[in-house]
């Protein structure tokens, strides 16, 4: 694979050692952006927890301090008493069956998906089409509930969901490079923390077996684990 000289450049300043404290990983993060665009910065942890344990599994949602820069498209399901309620919260899509109707002929213009209880039940009709793009509203993440308006504003504001995958890997953005060094690592901190504080009981052996900041354009930094479970 071509590799640009940003991410070359980038690449040289992380031969001097494997593991980088989270202040060192943010400086380099910085320094190596050299593009005109604002690049979107990234967090990838390993876990060292079973998937297939419902016990072990993560899912939820935490507020970053200062969110993550990124516009979220929210859509919600929610009976027509409430649609003025979510489009006033900032969804761009609000409404019940003529919503779904919208979604079974393919539309899927947003990134989050929010309802009402009362509203599960009509939602099975595209419940394999929501679920296939990781858009299916959840409980656990608190994206079905009865108070749609609230969790759409605080999901404009910086709330995030965070899932493990398959192979027990977490992926979530959170922040801009423009945000600088301090506010990063605010948003940073808050994530790891709110992490390490959901260890299951049921695990054997380390938790956090790996963590990686990138941004858009450059390599990933590996950080220090003796600095995320401080």
């Amino acid at each position: 694979m071509r590799r640009s000289k940003n991410y070359k450049a980038a690449k040289e300043l992380l031969k001097e050692k494997e593991f980088y404290s989270v202040e060192e990983a943010l400086k380099i993060l910085i320094e190596s952006s050299k593009t005109k665009f604002d690049e979107t910065c990234e967090i990838h942890m390993y876990l060292g927890i079973d998937p297939k344990q419902a016990e072990q599994a993560l899912r939820g949602t935490m507020n970053l301090p200062h969110g993550t820069g990124k516009a979220v498209k929210v859509a919600a399901f929610v009976p027509d008493d409430k649609v003025k309620e979510c489009k006033d919260a900032g969804a761009i899509e609000a409404g019940s069956e003529d919503l779904i109707e919208k979604v079974s002929k393919g539309w899927l213009g947003f990134d989050i998906a929010v309802a009402t209880p009362e509203m599960m039940k009509l939602i099975g009709k595209v419940a394999k089409t929501l679920g296939q793009k990781g858009l299916m509203p959840n409980p656990k993440s608190g994206t079905v509930t009865p108070e749609p308006g609230k969790i759409i504003e605080e999901l404009m504001k910086g709330k995030i969901e965070y899932r493990n995958d398959k192979l027990a890997n977490l992926h979530n953005i959170f922040g801009k490079i423009s945000f600088g060094e301090a506010k990063l690592k605010e948003n940073l901190d808050v994530y790891l923390k709110t992490i390490v504080d959901l260890k299951p009981s049921g695990i054997k052996g380390a938790y956090i077996r790996s963590v990686t900041i990138t941004s858009t354009m450059s390599p990933g930094i590996k950080i220090d684990l003796s600095e995320v479970t401080k």
